[in-house]
Parts: structure tokens; sequence; C-alpha cells
């Protein structure tokens, strides 16, 4: 564990595991073998981490999460408080099926609110967010903002996490929007 790490008393966090520096680890959670955790993370109580999942620098996990093997968080990511990772689309008890673990890649970012659900195999764009309670089945598109069930593109967010109206200028930063050649949305350089 790097320097500058905290790990709560009632915390674990399991040999052959990575944190980063500044991070911390706060009650009853639980770091699995083969994590890797960035730098400046917080990882809130009860939150249970692998094995073999990886967490960018800067990524806050609120209470109550589980991030399974098959999920990848980039930089800056928000996993908001009991938010759900699947990591096989059709479990049954009496069925092994580790062998079908489904990558999900949440890209930097990326907002995922209270109570949503995380399909496996899905891929979360650049800034998105998930709206509290949506069930994402499907990928989602870079700072698509996604609500319901199941998630349907509502409209845009910027980098700062505001909706963006029809002009796509963020009104908390100013910065500038527009859609590209197939649909998406990108900043417009300076």
């Amino acid at each position: 564990m790097s320097a500058g790490v905290f790990v709560h008393e009632s915390a674990y966090v399991d040999d052959g595991s990575l944190v980063g520096d500044g991070t911390k680890v706060w009650h009853f959670s639980h770091i699995l073998k083969g994590v890797r955790i960035g730098r400046n993370c917080s990882i809130g109580q009860n939150v249970m981490i692998g094995p073999d999942v990886t967490v960018g620098d800067s990524c806050k996990i609120q209470n109550n999460v589980a991030l399974y093997k098959g999920v990848e968080l980039e930089d800056g990511v928000f996993c908001g408080p009991s938010c759900v990772f699947t990591n096989v689309l059709n479990p049954r008890a009496e069925v092994e099926r580790k062998d079908e673990f489904r990558r999900t890649l949440v890209r930097r970012g990326a907002t995922i609110g209270a109570n949503a659900t995380i399909v496996c195999g899905v891929e979360l764009g650049a800034y998105c967010m998930i709206g509290a309670g949506a069930v994402v089945t499907r990928d989602v598109p870079a700072y698509a903002l996604m609500v319901g069930v199941p998630a349907r593109q509502k409209g845009w967010v910027s980098r700062a996490g505001e909706i963006l109206d029809d002009t796509l200028t963020c009104m908390r930063t100013g910065e500038r929007y527009r859609l590209d050649l197939k649909g998406g949305l990108v900043p417009v350089e300076a």
C-alpha cells in the first residue's frame, strides 16, 4: 500500500491489491486481491471491490457499492450510493458462470446516480450521467444524460455535470459543445 493511504480499522485490504496515495477506504469495506485503486479516491462505507478490478485516480465510490470482476473505472468516476454492477447476464445459483463474466467499462468523469443498475457488458461514455434508479442495458455515449427503466437518453450534460440546452453551452463554465458527424457530443476547441 502506498504512503498517505487511510484504511479504517474495520475495513480489509487483501494482500496483492494496490491502493494509491491519498486514497481513503472507509468503514466495513473490503478490497480483494488483485485490485488496483488509483490516487486520491474515496471508497465509502460497506464497499466491496474485486477481485482484479481497476479503479482510476480521483474516483468516488459511495456507500454500499460492489465492483465485481470485469468492472473498470477510469479516472474521475462517481458511483452513487447503492448503485449496482452485474457481471453475468443470466446468473443461476446452481450453474457456475465465472468464465462468462462480461467487461463493463466506465469512462473518465462518468457519474452513476444512486440505486442505478449497470447491466454487464456495456461501456459508459466519458462524462455521461446516469440518473438515480436508471437501468442501463446498452452502451452510453459520452456526455449523454440517461434516465428511466430501461435507461433512455434524455439530453446532454457538460463536463461539469450541467444539463445542456439547445445552445449546447455549459451554464456553469461557458464551455461550448457541438454534435459530431456521428451524432455524438464533443467539446468545441478554443
